[in-house]
């Protein structure tokens, strides 16, 4: 019996989610090729950390690895074998069902081959005048000459013969693709009227690099990149300037280990070993794929304006309560408010730093940022609530993978304003999701909060489903506080956390002695019941305590989108829990606990995902719904993904990712729904106020 999938292994069969968006026929053919690019560009960083680590893992001294219970080696294998069989449906996706349904729309994506006289002399033109200044050709001689190649970066590798020698011997040559600093995918003028034809930028060069070769016949050219080890081993630092140290890291990441070579599967073996022992390479660093790489490009697919084969749009839903109020305090003032992002609008909760940057009775701001977007709104209120006179803190986690440089260039930017900025805490990640707002009201002070399960970001809010409370209720907004009293001072609060569970204080055992409840009323002949959502479940001795409750009769259902170690289903061990991944248009982000409490339901809120590094190593912060009416709306929508038999997907040991479906006649696609279900909501209340 099986009672832990490896982490990495179900990572896997989550990106194989992704892909089968890609396959999906229901789904828009240009959103088609969009998740696509996303599986890439998934993949691309699983590989630039995960992998990289376990090639670290396997070369390291074994006797440092005792207290791994796994083996480096073995997971590896299994690793690039599963990506190596995802790579070649990827490539039939493409070649046979993506190509194909482009060109029926008069988009057809054509080889260098195809080229007419008119489009021969258009490509050579274009390499002449664009491409020629960045394609950098290096002749490769023996081992001697090695490239350095580019972290991600596209290169053709070339075999050529010279022309002068009547028995050449076989040479070979690097050039690059330069995809960073041209658009992948060229339009040329179309063969046929009203049609649209693309020439990728790879074979642009492909058909023009004879022109930087003069004396040589190009026998074979063939797509390659290197994916360097991106991670930044700064976590458990525990001392010194930890600002400088991740700013002399990012300098180093571009010119990290190489922790894979990707190289176009038709390659002869024998050049595929000349580049193995240029590079230093050995075989668990090798991924074949198809033609092209860097498929994450295909997020710039141009449309042509073909709206038809994308999403139809789904309008955000206001909270005209929020948004059109004279002060966002007044009301909630009231009442709590839920956001549920991106069917919500997220203008309430910028609204809610707007205004309190130019209330005359705002005394503080204070915000944690984790991932911000490039153009912020909020950001720009903070500055201008400095300039007004206001006290503005905000803590800048620093150590956000793949946003380092940008927190760190907002860090500056907000410190040149006026913002008192806190920067990473040493061994451990800020996570938490939250703002503070000190008000002055009849001469006291009033504190209000805002609680989010996802990142102060514009950008990302309108693709990622999360839940955010705006509150002034004195039992979450009074332990709010001494959260950022703990991130500003870094000494340990004097009082324990009551409502909260805080991530280094109490949240793992806050979220165990939940789950040891519903097991006690379970053995007691009470009903018992949990409903879980998250990202991933990983933490083993959280699992077990769901193994626990499983045998003793509570009925657990959860929602995991990504890793899931969890093997649910077994007889004996874990018959009572069913586990569904959704993965639709929306990425699913929020962090749901609801536990039944014999008919007392308790609903949660949190950044949390039940991961090990979660759970011990950030600050998080889980929250209950203390207000009825906004926990009943959590639980009617945890209800409606519950019911999903459209995108859901069953999870179970053989991570075989069936689609599960019911006996309903109607078809229950639960973002579409959850959307319908907030507009109603909204509406209702609108029409409750008339």
């Amino acid at each position: 019996m099986t009672r832990f999938i490896h982490r990495d292994i179900s990572w896997l069969s989550f990106n194989y989610r992704v892909l089968q968006e890609a396959k999906d026929t229901t789904v828009p053919l240009l959103e088609r090729i969009k998740f696509l690019a996303i599986y890439s560009s998934n993949l691309d960083e699983f590989f630039r950390i995960r992998v990289a680590s376990h090639r670290y893992l396997v070369k390291t001294d074994k006797s440092t690895l005792k207290n791994i219970d796994f083996s480096p080696n073995e997971v590896l294998k299994n690793i690039l074998k599963i990506a190596n069989k995802q790579q070649k449906e990827f490539g039939n996706i493409f070649k046979k069902e993506i190509i194909p349904e482009l060109r029926k729309n008069g988009i057809n994506i054509v080889s260098w081959h195809q080229l007419n006289k008119e489009q021969i002399a258009f490509v050579d033109t274009y390499f002449n005048e664009y491409l020629l200044p960045f394609v950098q050709p290096v002749i490769l001689v023996g081992k001697k000459i090695k490239p350095f190649l580019n972290n991600g970066a596209l290169y053709l590798a070339l075999h050529l013969e010279s022309k002068d020698v009547e028995k050449p011997e076989p040479e070979y040559a690097i050039v690059k693709i330069p995809s960073d600093h041209l658009s992948r995918f060229l339009e040329l003028p179309a063969a046929k009227p009203g049609h649209r034809d693309v020439l990728m930028l790879d074979d642009a060069v492909r058909h023009s690099v004879r022109l930087i070769f003069p004396g040589y016949n190009i026998m074979d050219s063939y797509s390659i990149k290197i994916t360097r080890d991106a991670e930044l081993y700064i976590d458990d630092e525990y001392s010194g300037d930890l600002v400088a140290k991740i700013k002399k890291s990012l300098t180093k990441r571009s010119i990290g280990m190489v922790s894979r070579l990707v190289y176009d599967r038709t390659m002869p073996k024998r050049f595929l070993q000349y580049l193995m022992d240029v590079f230093e390479i050995d075989e668990l660093g090798l991924l074949p794929e198809g033609r092209y790489h860097n498929n994450s490009d295909f997020f710039a697919f141009p449309d042509f304006d073909l709206f038809h084969l994308k999403d139809q749009p789904l309008k955000p839903v206001h909270i005209t309560e929020l948004e059109s109020a004279d002060s966002v305090f007044d009301k909630i003032k009231e009442k709590d408010y839920l956001i549920n992002t991106p069917f919500h609008s997220y203008e309430a909760v910028i609204r809610f730093f707007e205004d309190a940057a130019v209330d005359p009775n705002v005394t503080h701001i204070k915000i944690i940022q984790y991932r911000v977007a490039r153009v912020s709104r909020i950001m720009a209120a903070l500055k201008s609530a400095v300039k007004s006179g206001k006290q503005v803190s905000t803590f800048i986690e620093v150590k956000a993978r793949f946003d380092e440089e940008s927190n760190l260039q907002w860090g500056e930017e907000l410190e040149k304003a006026g913002v008192t900025v806190y920067y990473s805490l040493p061994g451990f990640k800020v996570h938490s999701k939250l703002a503070l707002i000190r008000r002055l009201e009849e001469g006291k002070p009033v504190l209000y909060t805002y609680l989010g399960t996802g990142n102060f970001h514009e950008d990302t809010v309108k693709l990622y489903t999360d839940f955010g409370l705006l509150t002034q209720d004195r039992r979450l907004t009074t332990e709010v506080a001494r959260i950022f009293t703990f991130l500003e001072t870094k000494q340990r609060p004097a009082q324990p956390f009551e409502v909260l569970g805080v991530g280094l204080f109490n949240l793992k055992e806050k979220c165990i002695s939940l789950i040891k409840r519903e097991i006690d009323l379970a053995k007691a002949g009470k009903k018992a019941r949990i409903i879980i959502k998250m990202n991933s479940l990983q933490d083993e001795e959280i699992i077990n305590y769901l193994y626990e409750a499983s045998k003793a009769g509570v009925k657990i259902k959860m929602i995991i989108r990504g890793i899931c170690c969890l093997v649910p289903g077994q007889k004996g061990l874990s018959e009572n829990i069913e586990v569904i991944s959704i993965v639709d248009r929306f990425l699913e982000h929020s962090r749901v606990l609801i536990f039944n409490n014999d008919g007392k339901r308790e609903v949660y809120l949190s950044s949390a995902d039940w991961m090990v590094r979660n759970l011990h190593f950030r600050v998080e912060t889980l929250f209950p719904i203390l207000d009825e009416r906004l926990a009943n709306t959590i639980y009617e929508c945890m209800n409606i993904q519950l019911n999903d038999n459209v995108k859901a997907r069953i999870q179970d040991e053989k991570m075989s990712n069936k689609y599960k479906k019911n006996k309903d006649d109607i078809a229950v696609r639960s973002q579409i729904e959850t959307y319908y279900y907030i507009k109603r909501r909204e509406e209702a209340l609108i029409f409750d106020s008339i």
